[in-house]
């Protein structure tokens, strides 16, 4: 059984800055974040787009993945709770 989605939680604009830089770069990038399961999950991948649908902001990585910018925890080790 899958939890009840959260609300969105807006992350700051200096992050939300940072992720832009690493999308324009499109090196890869350490990214770690929650699932929707809340499990820690990695990724090696570059940040193609932020972008916003429905209310919430996310990022797509070269994966093909999207996370949900409130889901992460850290972008090559500039973690989101110290903005």
């Amino acid at each position: 059984m899958s939890p009840q989605p959260t609300e969105y939680r807006p992350i700051s604009c200096d992050y939300h800055d940072l992720l832009e830089s690493f999308a324009i770069a499109r090196a890869s990038a350490q990214i770690c974040f929650r699932d929707a399961e809340g499990a820690l999950q990695r990724r090696s991948a570059a940040i193609t787009d932020v972008f916003a649908r429905d209310g919430s902001e996310y990022l797509l990585m070269s994966t093909g993945e999207t996370v949900r910018l409130d889901h992460l925890l850290a972008v090559n080790d500039f973690k989101l709770a110290d903005y």
